[in-house]
């Protein structure tokens, strides 16, 4: 349980000082709602700066960005993934295995393959 008092120094005692004259247990109450009303203001201008600092990032990621769009008939190479790799290969093995033909778009961004004779990729 905590009563509100504050250690002070012996000298303080004697003279006056500016931490002893402004202890007084009404003005203690308002000054420490005022730096609780200072933190919330403070927490504020800190998640603005935060969403700031993000939207610069994501700018700068998007500006090397180009967006390209395939139709149905067009060729492309496939990414090899990591898991699918063959082993032996190492780390000079292919990063792109293909040509195939997209056969339609599955949602935004991803698109249905085939090879060119016509095998179907599983997954899009």
């Amino acid at each position: 349980m905590t009563y509100g008092f504050e250690a002070v120094i012996p000298i303080e005692t004697g003279f006056p000082t500016l931490s002893s004259n402004q202890l007084l247990s009404g003005n203690n109450d308002r000054l420490l709602s005022l730096d609780l009303d200072l933190a919330e203001e403070q927490r504020e201008i800190a998640a603005v700066r935060l969403a700031w600092y993000q939207q610069k990032l994501r700018q700068g990621f998007d500006k090397g960005i180009k967006v390209r769009v395939f139709i149905p008939g067009d060729l492309v190479l496939h990414k090899v993934v990591r898991n699918l790799r063959n082993p032996f290969w190492g780390k000079l093995g292919p990063n792109w295995e293909g040509p195939y033909r997209v056969t339609s778009i599955a949602e935004m961004g991803a698109y249905r393959l085939e090879d060119l004779d016509g095998v179907v990729v599983p997954r899009p």
